[in-house]
């Protein structure tokens, strides 16, 4: 590991650690949601979250202008995290703002992952429309709050930084983890067929994997 990348992980830890402590004050809680719980696993969850995310994306950038660009946003997610875990929410006044900052970095041709230009956005563009609405559209007959609308505006914006087939990976990569976890807390009856998983934490792992996915990996 690089000095780079333990720097980055101990800032990710704060950083996760001040999410988290953010996150029980803000947004204002709504019942069934109380404001003020005391550190526990949603804090180690998301010191993990902010001090792997970030600390492997040191490692994978190295010290140049696409590690501050992705960190940016890396580090919105790290606050989203803690927010989703906290109170099942993903606020507007971070979520929209990540479709902005991926719109305007892919057109300015700082998006390390897309052509620069109008063009080259064109594909990101159809990923932000078309992943959205094949996710929501499906969940509609389950009743709201099946998908989260939060859920919709984060996946946007992945759309628009990732690319195909960059994001299809990272949701694939995703959906194994939910397999995984919620099969795991089944089996140990922590949770049961009816109880309410937020996928917020979800889409933000496929995020974060997504991003850290090397080219020349053999899956891209």
């Amino acid at each position: 590991m690089t000095a780079l990348a333990l720097a980055l992980g101990v800032g990710g830890l704060l950083l996760g650690l001040l999410a988290d402590r953010l996150a029980v004050r803000w947004p204002a809680h709504e019942p069934p949601f109380e404001a003020g719980r005391p550190p526990g696993w949603r804090t180690a969850v998301a010191i993990a979250f902010g001090a792997g995310s970030l600390g492997l994306l040191g490692q994978r950038f190295g010290l140049s202008l696409d590690l501050f660009v992705v960190g940016a946003y890396v580090c919105v997610l790290t606050v989203l995290m803690a927010t989703d875990l906290d109170q099942r929410l993903l606020p507007d006044v971070l979520t929209l703002p990540l479709v902005v900052y991926a719109t305007v970095i892919g057109v300015v041709g700082l998006n390390p992952y897309v052509d620069a230009g109008l063009r080259g956005m064109l594909g990101p563009l159809v990923m932000a429309i078309a992943v959205p609405i094949a996710v929501y559209l499906p969940s509609i007959p389950f009743g709201p709050g099946a998908i989260a609308l939060g859920d919709v505006k984060l996946l946007v914006s992945m759309g628009l930084l990732l690319g195909f087939p960059r994001e299809l990976l990272g949701l694939f990569g995703a959906g194994l983890v939910v397999v995984v976890v919620l099969g795991s807390l089944l089996a140990l009856r922590r949770i049961g067929r009816r109880t309410y998983v937020p996928f917020g934490p979800f889409l933000i792992l496929a995020a974060v994997w997504a991003i850290l996915l090397p080219e020349g990996s053999g899956v891209l």
